[in-house]
């Protein structure tokens, strides 16, 4: 639960930072990483000795076959267009836009899981899942609506 806690309230705080920062430099989504990823980087350099091994078998400076070399490569890049993807949602559209696009991420992945690989997916899955469907459409009807609103008023101005 405390985990759980933390999970989300770190979350948020950097959705709303993203958010913000954007506003404040003007700036795109890819100018906004390229500002981000060296801050980034530099700060996992201090951190990451204390959870991983460095030297040695499975070390940072250890020995590295062709495979993971090129898994590492791969998951690096797919960092990066995570990264943007988050940085362009959340410039375009707010935090709360972002996080139901993430939701409905999982519920597609739960829902490809069953069909493309035969996973169980139990009772409260499913329910869980159209829920939060549900819940997806509604909030996009709220705001597509209130899109709507805006429009007209700005229409009717003199």
């Amino acid at each position: 639960m405390a985990f759980a806690t933390l999970g989300v309230l770190v979350t948020s705080l950097y959705q709303v930072w993203v958010g913000a920062k954007q506003h404040e430099l003007q700036v795109n989504s890819m100018q906004l990483l390229y500002y981000q990823a060296p801050m980034s980087s530099a700060m996992l350099l201090f951190i990451i000795p204390f959870f991983e091994p460095v030297f040695g078998e499975g070390g940072i400076f250890g020995p590295w076959t062709l495979s993971a070399v090129i898994m590492v490569l791969l998951s690096g890049i797919i960092a990066f267009m995570v990264n943007l993807s988050i940085y362009w949602i959340i410039g375009n559209t707010s935090p709360v836009t972002y996080n139901m696009f993430g939701h409905f991420k999982f519920c597609i992945t739960l829902l490809g899981g069953c069909l493309l690989f035969k996973d169980p997916l139990s009772v409260n899955q499913g329910l869980g899942i159209l829920c939060t469907l549900l819940g997806i459409l509604a909030y996009t009807h709220f705001k597509l609506s209130e899109q709507e609103s805006n429009k007209s008023k700005l229409v009717q101005r003199p």
